[in-house]
């Protein structure tokens, strides 16, 4: 009913080591993923005493879900997300494996050794996701499953699999784990399956109510696969004696911390709990009476998601025609002297503890990093699963050109914001192998963010084929066909959703070898909303494009909830990027492609692109005619800032960026009337000035060049900065050759108004400009 399916611990499976042999290497994960992080904490010498740390508890609930996934179930082309805190685990699997040299067990959170959550760019062993922050490295899988459908429609085949999530039961409160699971083309895509890991405990307690009908209803509810694995094959035994429905009952109704105070508890106090104060407490006291105290502490911790049985049925049960997720119900900690502590997650056993942990593994503290012998069966096995799992090399393709001039020269009036459409137009007439490659994201802005030209020309991707019933109303200016080989992707109004997609859009270079080049446009209020998912894309190879448009107070009519103030700085800040605000058609045409052409490659990088909806006179470029200055002009507007006007002996430069550049200029005229002769510069990417300053010092690798040809030292002059964002973006400027300076900018909420008494409001407009000038001259 409604999706939802109780497995069948009888059902048949592909055939797989013996579960007796899978227990044993069970044993040994649990005790290498333990081991790493003691060494970590209270064997490596720690100079600093400050806390390393590590989720002792949280890696041993995934033991058993791992062990049965590497070592019975992934296929090659299987991709798997592990949740941050089971880090250890991957490593201990990778090193059983064969995958993993022993050096690195002992450099758990050590610079240069094994990072603290699973890292594609910075770990030394296989990791097919980045993890870590909460929510991402869930749903990356998803958006990694359209990505590659994507390349399989486009480009060529990556071959086939399925795209595995393990995910704690606390990281399905975070919001963007629903909003990817309901999006509407997530119910078509039949790879995609999650583990829940339902330990029923955080970072500080147990968590009260988990209802996991609730979860299976809200699964089921947007179209996917709900298969519980609820209880292992001992519980299943007991169930079926007399009294055993009772026990059942008394279980699944048990509030979570009674039911978690149980595993703390001795055979007797479980003896004395466990049956209740309900009308079927003698039933169930008479039941467990029979049990010597061994099989009855087993059977209270014998739960499904530690049963390799109930595993392997449940996999078995995987229909591939819609998403999946497994609910499996484990015990935080289990197998550890401090499973089911309420305050577990990141407590460490003591040294006492560890050695008797040793005992039961039957290890030696001593000598902890122990593989199997090739020769025994358990050694067999993992020499067997590590060739299947072996993945033939990633051979990449390189990126096909990108031109970097167009040979246009915008004439009239236009905006950024529309100059983006056009460029893409452009360039699938131009470069169309560089232009099937692209594909444009957005969270339901597409028409209002002018890309209805390139939309209308592409198609919309979609799993499926859909009939465009508006294909014959002739009012219909922007056309909706949905196919497989549509180039623009739209996810509805969730911007975590878009980022992640882009993410693994763009990391489509390194795990098959087919370069994309992902370009998202969102609104540009909502980009730090999108910033730290996007960041942690850019974290994990993820190279792609990311427009804010439209934005700024420039954004008048709005209101001050939609005009964005602290954008600008995000190319000063963000690692893997690079950001421009161009403030011409032109400009936008020359960032753009240079952009695209960085995309795809191992030493490329990500951009930010912040556009604007305000008019303005082309002219005002000024783009020269000659070929060999226009080229010139290009590489200033691609490496960060040109003059847009020299004057003799300047008394002053006025340093404009974006849409300001308009009240940049008519300042500069303003002074010239009282005989104040003036520069005028236009920024396109603060961050790139910023990097050639550091590097002018010795303190990055960049080309400084920049700043000889557009602030050269024999033209300083005390200098006016202004932008429609915060002062602080451009403020550094002054120092390239240490000259007196006025920052303008944006530092309060925006209004509501017409642009005149926005920009008057905040101290943007002409007159303000010209009063810092003359403030600084004087």
């Amino acid at each position: 009913m409604n999706g939802t399916r109780t497995i069948d611990l009888h059902a048949p499976s592909e055939q797989s080591p013996t579960p007796e042999v899978l227990r044993e290497i069970e044993r040994r994960v649990l005790w290498l993923s333990t081991a790493m992080i003691h060494h970590a904490n209270r064997v490596r010498p720690n100079p600093s005493g400050l806390k390393v740390g590590g989720h002792q508890a949280s890696s041993a609930s995934m033991v058993s879900i791992m062990t049965s996934l590497w070592f019975g179930q992934l296929r090659p082309g299987d991709r798997v997300s592990v949740k941050p805190h089971a880090s250890p685990v991957l490593h201990a699997i990778n090193y059983l494996l064969g995958e993993l040299d022993e050096k690195y067990l002992t450099t758990l959170r050590e610079f240069g050794g094994l990072q603290s959550y699973p890292s594609r760019t910075k770990d030394p062993d296989p990791v097919d996701y980045s993890t870590g922050s909460v929510g991402i490295g869930a749903t990356a899988p998803i958006w990694g499953a359209i990505a590659r459908r994507f390349v399989d429609t486009r480009i060529g085949s990556t071959g086939t699999g399925r795209q595995y999530s393990l995910v704690g039961d606390a990281e399905l409160d975070e919001g963007a784990v629903w909003e990817a699971i309901l999006d509407p083309s997530v119910a078509e895509l039949g790879e995609i399956v999650w583990i829940v890991d339902l330990n029923r405990q955080s970072l500080d307690r147990v968590v009260p109510k988990i209802a996991t009908g609730r979860l299976e209803s809200m699964f089921s509810a947007a179209g996917w696969q709900v298969i519980t694995v609820k209880f292992g094959a001992l519980l299943e035994s007991l169930f079926t004696r007399p009294g055993g429905s009772a026990l059942r009952t008394r279980i699944l109704d048990m509030p979570n911390p009674e039911y978690q105070r149980l595993l703390r508890c001795t055979a007797e106090q479980v003896r004395t709990r466990l049956p209740g104060q309900g009308p079927d407490a003698a039933a169930i006291g008479s039941l467990i009476a029979g049990l010597d105290d061994d099989t009855l502490l087993r059977a209270i911790r014998n739960l499904g998601g530690h049963d390799l049985d109930a595993l392997r049925a449940a996999y078995g049960q995987i229909d591939d025609t819609r998403p999946t997720v497994i609910i499996a119900y484990t015990i935080k900690g289990r197998g550890l002297p401090t499973q089911g502590h309420p305050q577990n997650h990141s407590s460490l056993l003591t040294v006492d503890q560890y050695k008797q942990l040793a005992v039961e593994l039957g290890m030696d503290p001593a000598n902890p990093w122990s593989r199997f012998d090739p020769d025994s069966t358990a050694g067999r096995v993992c020499t067997a699963s590590a060739q299947r799992l072996k993945r033939d090399p990633v051979e990449l393709a390189t990126p096909p050109a990108v031109p970097a001039d167009m040979g246009r020269t915008p004439s009239g009036t236009s905006t950024t914001q529309t100059a983006l459409g056009r460029v893409l137009l452009d360039l699938s007439r131009q470069a169309p192998d560089a232009a099937q490659r692209v594909v444009t994201v957005s969270p339901d802005v597409s028409s209002s963010t002018n890309l209805a030209g390139w939309l209308n020309k592409v198609g919309v991707w979609s799993p499926n084929e859909r009939r465009n019933w508006f294909a014959d109303d002739a009012e219909t200016i922007m056309h909706w066909r949905e196919k497989p080989t549509g180039q623009h992707m739209e996810l509805g109004i969730a911007e975590t959703n878009l980022v992640g997609l882009m993410g693994e859009l763009g990391a489509t270079w390194s795990r098959w070898g087919q370069p994309l080049f992902p370009i998202g446009v969102m609104y540009d209020p909502f980009v730090e909303r999108a910033l730290e998912p996007w960041s942690y894309g850019i974290y994990g190879g993820g190279q792609s494009i990311l427009v804010g448009t439209p934005s700024g107070v420039t954004l008048a009519a709005e209101g001050g909830a939609h005009q964005s103030i602290k954008t600008p700085s995000i190319g000063l800040e963000q690692p893997g990027c690079i950001s421009y605000e161009p403030a011409f058609a032109i400009d936008v045409e020359w960032t753009l492609l240079s952009c695209i052409s960085r995309l795809g490659r191992p030493d490329g990088s990500s951009s930010y692109l912040r556009l604007s909806t305000r008019p303005v006179d082309q002219t005002f470029a000024a783009v020269p005619t000659d070929p060999a200055a226009r080229e010139r002009r290009r590489r200033q507007v691609v490496a960060g800032a040109y003059a847009l006007r020299h004057v003799e002996r300047a008394a002053v430069t006025l340093v404009g960026m974006g849409a300001v550049v308009i009240e940049t200029l008519a300042a500069a005229d303003r002074l010239v009337e009282q005989g104040i002769a003036a520069d005028v510069v236009c920024v396109t990417s603060p961050g790139l000035l910023f990097e050639a300053m550091q590097a002018r010092r010795g303190l990055a690798d960049r080309p400084s060049w920049i700043l000889d040809q557009v602030f050269p030292a024999d033209r300083a002059a005390p200098m006016v900065t202004v932008l429609d964002g915060h002062p602080h973006t451009l403020a550094f400027l002054t120092g390239i050759n240490n000259v007196r300076g006025a920052a303008l900018g944006v530092s309060k909420f925006g209004q509501a108004g017409s642009l005149d008494d926005v920009y008057r409001y905040h101290g943007i407009d002409t007159d303000s400009i010209v009063r810092a000038a003359l403030d600084i001259v004087d």
